[in-house]
């Protein structure tokens, strides 16, 4: 790209707070996810959310009227079968978690065992097996390593708050001694695994998010600018209790609508609304 040409600008954006709201369409969300098929801008859906597969999410997100690929969603899990790709192929582990998590690291050549497994994997499940914890607290302390998916202590409901794999991360680090790594955000490694599955680079990619401790910060560390959304859970003062800032802060992706060729058109790098 020449210096007289504008910038082209790809998209990673979380899920949750953003496009949906539980089963609900974020109003706008259809028509930013069109316009960006449209005119053929490269984009990923992430989350850390390792329950599902992309063709589960996919059907989720078809019931409340979005059209996304497949190949355009980005799970925690998907990050962490990569990482342990990279890290030692065709291995072995122990996983707690379901199907999206499971799959994901069969397609990675990985054998799943509770048997000398390589790697103690935790996901998030709704039916977590005090069985399984204490078989993963065992092996961590005869050396397997730990990883975890994302460090979410809690996830949400109708009924309220369900403990997430930060939570049961927590309570097999307190038993065994060992801590985690975690693959997804805030580590900046989700971010960068979704890059090279976009096939994209971060100077000219954009993260929008609405969360300040995983979205932004992510995105941050990895290099990309910035959008809080404040769809999801953060609120108008949010930014101001972070040492970092997002590049923009608009109400809701409906804002971007008409403007994903340049999102920050006649607005100040540091604008916030």
């Amino acid at each position: 790209m020449s210096e007289s040409e504008p910038k082209r600008w790809n998209y990673l954006m979380d899920m949750d707070g953003v496009l949906v709201h539980e089963e609900h369409l974020i109003p706008g969300a259809d028509e930013f996810v069109a316009e960006l098929r449209a005119n053929e801008v490269p984009f990923m859906v992430l989350t850390n959310n390792s329950i599902y597969t992309p063709r589960d999410l996919r059907a989720r997100l078809l019931r409340t009227g979005l059209d996304v690929p497949e190949s355009s969603i980005w799970t925690s899990a998907l990050a962490t079968a990569k990482f342990l790709d990279s890290q030692r192929p065709n291995g072995s582990a122990f996983v707690i978690g379901e199907a999206g998590l499971t799959t994901a690291l069969h397609e990675a050549g990985y054998v799943l065992t509770d048997r000398d497994p390589d790697y103690v994997v935790l996901g998030e499940t709704r039916t977590y097996s005090f069985t399984a914890i204490t078989r993963a607290i065992r092996l961590v302390e005869e050396g397997a390593k730990f990883i975890a998916t994302n460090p979410d202590a809690t996830g949400p409901s109708r009924e309220g708050s369900l403990p997430a794999t930060g939570a049961v991360a927590a309570l097999i680090e307190r038993a065994s001694g060992r801590a985690p790594y975690y693959v997804g955000k805030p580590n900046p490694l989700m971010m960068r695994s979704a890059l090279r599955a976009l096939g994209t680079h971060s100077e000219n990619t954009l993260m929008i998010g609405d969360r300040m401790d995983t979205d932004v910060r992510s995105g941050l560390e990895a290099g990309l600018q910035t959008v809080l959304v404040l769809s999801g859970i953060s609120a108008d003062s949010t930014a101001e209790l972070y040492p970092f800032r997002p590049t923009r802060v608009v109400g809701s992706i409906a804002e971007l609508v008409g403007h994903s060729a340049d999102p920050f058109a006649g607005k100040p790098a540091d604008v916030i609304g």
